[in-house]
C-alpha cells in the first residue's frame, strides 16, 4: 500500500488543512452566514462552498505562483485582502446586518457561499500557500500525486460534513440560540481578519 500511496503525507496533507480551514470552527460561523436560509438553501450553501473552495485551492496549487508573479502580488497582499474582506463580513454578523439585508426565499442568499464562505474563509491564504507548498515537495511520484489527491479529499468532506449538518446544530439552538451564535461567529471571525491582516502587515514589515 506504502508504494501506492504515501501514508505519511496523506495524513500531512489532511491535519495541515485541517488545522488551516479548521471545520469545526466553521460551524458557527456557517450558521451566522445562513441563519435566514431554509434547510434546503443551507445544504445548497455547503454543496457550493466547497466546491468553490476546493476550486479555488486546485486553481492557486497548480497556478498560484505563476499567478501572482504575473500580477506582481505578493502572499501578505493577498493575506490583508483577504483579512479586510472577513472583516466587513464579521460587522454584518456583529451587527445584525446580515440577517436584515437577507430574504429567506431569495436565490441571492447562495451568494454568501462563495464569498466569505468559499473564500476568503475556507479558501483562505493559509490554506492557499499550504497547497502550493505541498505541490512544490511533490516529487513526481505517483504515489506523491495520489497521497496529495487523496489527503484534500478527505478534508474537502471533512469541512462539507461539518456545514452539511450544521442543520442538526440549528435546530437544537433555536432561533434565539442562532442569534446568539452569530453574534458570536461575528467576533470570532473578526479576530481571525484582524490577525491576517496582522499578520500580513508584519511580512510587510520584515520584507522591507
Amino acid at each position: 500500500m506504502s508504494n501506492i500511496v504515501d501514508i505519511r503525507l496523506v495524513i500531512e496533507v489532511y491535519v495541515t488543512l485541517f488545522v488551516i480551514m479548521d471545520p469545526p470552527g466553521t460551524v458557527p460561523i456557517f450558521l451566522g452566514l445562513t441563519s435566514s436560509m431554509t434547510a434546503k438553501q443551507r445544504k445548497q450553501a455547503a454543496r457550493t462552498a466547497i466546491f468553490v473552495a476546493a476550486g479555488v485551492i486546485l486553481a492557486f496549487a497548480a497556478f498560484g505562483q505563476h499567478i501572482l508573479n504575473y500580477m506582481h502580488i505578493s502572499l501578505p497582499a493577498l493575506q490583508a485582502s483577504g483579512g479586510l474582506l472577513l472583516l466587513l463580513v464579521a460587522m454584518q454578523l456583529l451587527t445584525g446586518k446580515m440577517e436584515e439585508e437577507s430574504d429567506p426565499t431569495s436565490s441571492k442568499n447562495v451568494n454568501v457561499a462563495l464569498v466569505p464562505l468559499g473564500t476568503p474563509l475556507l479558501a483562505g491564504p493559509g490554506a492557499i500557500v499550504a497547497s502550493m507548498l505541498f505541490v512544490q515537495r511533490v516529487d513526481g511520484s505517483a504515489a506523491d500525486w495520489m497521497a496529495l489527491a487523496i489527503g484534500f479529499f478527505l478534508i474537502c468532506v471533512t469541512v462539507w460534513a461539518s456545514m452539511r449538518f450544521a442543520n442538526i446544530i440549528h435546530r437544537i439552538l433555536g432561533e434565539s440560540g442562532t442569534i446568539l451564535v452569530t453574534r458570536i461567529a461575528g467576533l470570532l471571525l473578526a479576530a481571525i481578519a484582524v490577525q491576517l491582516v496582522a499578520d500580513a502587515i508584519t511580512a510587510f514589515v520584515k520584507a522591507a
